[in-house]
């Protein structure tokens, strides 16, 4: 069996206690409703089974994915707890999400009737959740379609509607109104099912800039994603709650040499040295998730240092200017996203490098990259509210 070198050129760290810390933030802004945490596309780049344990440790016992597979990697590493499927499926992975009994997200009547078509009688009634399109123009049933489909013989039978959804698509926007129009339909559609007779426990809007922004939006489960791994896409001007980044991306310098004015570094000779200068070698590149848009670009710490990369950033390999750090070292550490002495990196600077959101870096961060979790302290543990 393959075990892993227990000195990686290049890791990541994650901090559990730092997670612990924004998700009470997301407690303190939505006290009366439910939790859902996020951990689709690996939890975002940091490790979904490691977080999905931790967070059932924080007394969080729901969890969204975007995939079947996403779901049936944390079912068979022995997660029992709800896990809803929010990404489109189509029929032939009905089996496999019934067999793992994972949830589906349902958005056209058609859907609904062919789930429950798959629906064996031992597992019914199964529980949906079924999403309203309110202005995300992706996947959901308009409002005037709704009455007609909670109507569905196959919820009188073989499903249970467990939950009703929708999905706001400019709520990190400091202009509000596309958001509150959302918000308002969404109310409304709510109102006319429960006119109806419908009654439905679970009723979430929320994602991470809707429970920072918009108490309108808190119903009875709210859907944090991108706070829960320290950051959000609001604009500078918007209050935010203080939440820690708990990843640490670093490298360690492999090689140094020297060049003179007039050579270059690395393909294409895009960088061209203007004086004697000293280039460190990072081994770490765009097979690592760090971008080939960072060329001549990003920058690293180094000694506590910002420094700047040179050249083409290479599938494997980074190359840094570090001229202006005294002392630099062969096996010194290099930090690509985190503190080091007084200067930080974080997800959301690379991002504004690549002119991008914090989301991508961080989902992009390869899986050669071995990721190390800073373990979560008893009293975080103790401190969280029990389901």
């Amino acid at each position: 069996m393959y075990t892993p070198s227990q000195f990686p050129p290049t890791s990541v760290s994650v901090d559990l206690n730092a997670l612990g810390h924004n998700l009470a933030h997301v407690r303190r802004l939505a006290p009366r409703s439910e939790v859902l945490a996020v951990v689709k596309a690996n939890a975002y780049g940091h490790g979904a089974l490691e977080l999905t344990r931790t967070l059932q440790q924080l007394a969080v016992h729901r969890f969204g994915v975007a995939t079947v597979d996403e779901g049936i990697v944390l079912r068979q590493a022995g997660i029992h707890d709800p896990i809803l499927v929010m990404g489109p499926t189509v029929p032939a992975q009905f089996p496999d999400l019934i067999a793992h009994r994972l949830t589906p997200v349902l958005y056209r009547s058609d859907m609904v009737q062919a789930f429950a078509a798959a629906v064996p009688p031992k597992a019914a009634p199964y529980s949906v959740h079924v999403k309203i399109e309110t202005g995300m123009g992706r996947l959901g049933v308009h409002p005037p379609e709704m009455p007609d489909l909670a109507a569905m013989p196959a919820f009188r039978a073989t499903l249970r509607l467990e939950g009703l959804m929708t999905h706001l698509a400019d709520a990190d926007n400091t202009k509000t109104t596309h958001t509150e129009t959302q918000l308002t339909e969404f109310q409304q559609t709510l109102d006319t099912l429960r006119q109806g007779g419908l009654s439905c426990p679970l009723i979430h809007a929320a994602n991470s800039a809707g429970i920072i922004q918009y108490p309108a939006s808190l119903y009875t489960l709210v859907r944090p994603g991108i706070m829960l791994y320290g950051y959000h896409t609001l604009s500078n001007e918007t209050p935010a709650p203080e939440l820690r980044p708990i990843l640490t991306w670093k490298a360690t310098i492999a090689h140094l040499h020297n060049i003179q004015a007039g050579d270059s570094v690395s393909y294409n000779r895009t960088f061209i040295a203007a004086r004697r200068s000293k280039i460190a070698v990072l081994p770490v590149g765009y097979a690592d998730g760090y971008n080939r848009l960072l060329s001549n670009r990003g920058m690293v710490l180094i000694g506590g240092r910002r420094v700047p990369v040179v050249g083409r950033v290479c599938m494997d390999m980074t190359m840094v200017d570090v001229t202006d750090v005294p002392g630099v070292h062969i096996g010194q550490e290099a930090i690509l996203i985190g503190q080091q002495g007084q200067e930080r990196l974080t997800a959301a600077d690379l991002a504004a490098w690549q002119q991008t959101i914090p989301y991508e870096v961080l989902c992009a961060i390869g899986q050669r990259v071995p990721r190390h979790y800073l373990p979560l302290r008893s009293d975080n543990e103790k401190s969280s509210p029990k389901p």
